[in-house]
């Protein structure tokens, strides 16, 4: 439930301002207080004016048809509303290239120092685009913001647009009864606050060198897969091409046992990975994780709570693969002891349907700053128990396209899959030697830092702004 502050209360003022509306909504949001702050400060500039580009620097796009394809060389990769929030751009869909790059789609393309800002349905949320971000492509529902880089820094004016002051103004902009949405001139006369040149340019440059982190963490993680399948002498399974392999269509198996009747657990093409990875000297992902965790998290009693009043954020299926989390907030005293994970254990989204561009199978190594979080018991749970195979070594084979399309052919369930533990627990596993498997555990481990590094930037840019706004409406 939310509650007017009491150090900035509502005013006979705002009533006004509202035609005398007395319902909580408009004053509530935040958005009226960060304007009337804002309009206290010395030196504030319409957003439109330090924006340059397509249509003055603040855009969407039209609707267009989607034709996706799974060749990277005939693709570009493309960002949703809720791909941009991801921090593993890897298993993005890819748009036809020649539909892309034609001139009603081609200023569609994302340019490094962009802010986007969904503005279809969940209105507001935000991503700066990467430098390893370049070449991808946006849809309609991603409002982008181009910074003019001879008025203002880009990084600068993400850290405003994402603080607390500038996502409610850009919320407040909404309009729609069912489905919200933003266009572009609802957002052009947003106060934007300026400072000194060199508080600007200090906050830039943090927003900056977290992007290159992130980015970094990135090409780490793909490093360390790439580095995983070279060293166990597999490297057919570095780019599967799956859709190039022939159908599952007309195959037969012998020697059925009362594991499975399902077809899908059979697939030719899942076998053929699994013949691959166990044609090498292996281990099966149960003995590994014998005395660990190989099963789905425990199911407890939810009672919601206060951030900040001691509650936990617990982390679902979908926003586990975000840069920043969401999740809902829970009390701990009506959860069980055992609720947080270890650290480098492997989290699998592992209950839902699966589909070509969903997450069922997809992973992530919960250590660092995401060991305050808890997790939903839809989530799978790999934790080793043996020091010579840890979750950063399991992390670079299990984040593969590989294995994400075996573990899609370990199902179980008539509605909504889950994954079959037995078939799970037989997962092989290539060992690899024990430089190799510390080498590529350091490369994991390297990647998650680079990502902790730049979160903590990108918080104390945005609190230095929220400071300085803050002290000048004093």
């Amino acid at each position: 439930m939310k509650v007017v502050s009491l150090t900035n209360p509502v005013t006979s003022e705002w009533l006004t301002d509202q035609g005398f509306r007395l319902d909580p909504a408009p004053y509530l949001s935040g958005a009226l207080e960060a304007r009337k702050l804002l309009n206290r400060l010395p030196d504030t500039v319409a957003l439109a004016t330090v924006t340059a580009g397509h249509n003055g620097g603040i855009f969407n796009g039209p609707k267009f048809r989607r034709v996706y394809v799974s060749d990277p060389e005939q693709g570009v990769p493309f960002l949703g509303s809720t791909d941009m929030l991801e921090i593993d751009l890897t298993s993005l869909p890819r748009l036809k290239k020649t539909d892309a790059e034609s001139d009603k789609l081609s200023y569609l393309q994302v340019k490094p120092g962009m802010t986007l800002i969904s503005c279809s349905g969940s209105i507001g949320r935000m991503a700066y685009v990467r430098p390893d971000m370049g070449g991808f492509w946006s849809s309609q529902d991603v409002l982008k913001v181009q910074s003019d880089p001879q008025r203002i820094r880009s990084g600068y004016l993400y850290a405003f647009l994402s603080s607390r002051f500038g996502e409610a103004l850009v919320k407040s902009s909404a309009y729609g009864a069912i489905i919200q949405h933003i266009e572009p001139h609802h957002i052009a006369d947003l106060p934007v606050p300026r400072f000194g040149t060199e508080l600007e340019e200090r906050i830039h440059r943090m927003v900056e060198i977290s992007a290159k982190l992130r980015a970094r963490f990135q090409a780490g993680l793909v490093a360390a897969t790439e580095d995983f399948f070279t060293s166990a002498d597999l490297p057919e399974l570095v780019d599967l091409r799956w859709h190039e392999k022939p159908r599952d269509t007309g195959f037969s198996v012998h020697g059925l046992s009362s594991l499975s009747l399902r077809a899908i657990n059979y697939a030719e093409r899942a076998k053929t990975i699994l013949e691959s990875l166990s044609s090498v000297p292996h281990r099966r992902l149960g003995d590994i994780c014998a005395t660990g965790k190989l099963s789905y998290g425990n199911i407890f009693k939810r009672v919601d709570a206060a951030e900040g009043h001691g509650g936990l954020r617990m982390v679902g299926q979908r926003d586990m693969f975000w840069v920043r989390p969401e999740g809902r907030w829970i009390s701990p005293a009506h959860a069980p002891r055992d609720i947080f994970v270890t650290d480098e254990t492997v989290l699998m989204t592992a209950r839902a349907m699966p589909s070509e561009n969903g997450l069922f199978g997809r992973v992530s190594l919960i250590t660092g700053q995401w060991l305050e979080h808890v997790y939903s018991h839809n989530i799978f749970q790999i934790r080793s128990s043996d020091p010579q195979m840890p979750g950063a070594y399991l992390h670079s084979l299990l984040r593969s396209d590989a294995a994400m399309r075996a573990f899609r052919h370990m199902l179980i369930g008539t509605g909504q899959q889950s994954l079959n533990p037995r078939l799970v627990a037989d997962f092989p596993v290539p060992e690899t030697t024990a430089a190799d498997r510390h080498r590529i555990a350091e490369t994991v481990r390297r990647a998650y830092r680079n990502r902790d590094r730049a979160d903590v930037l990108e918080d104390q840019a945005i609190a230095l702004l929220t400071k300085a706004i803050e002290e000048a409406a004093a």
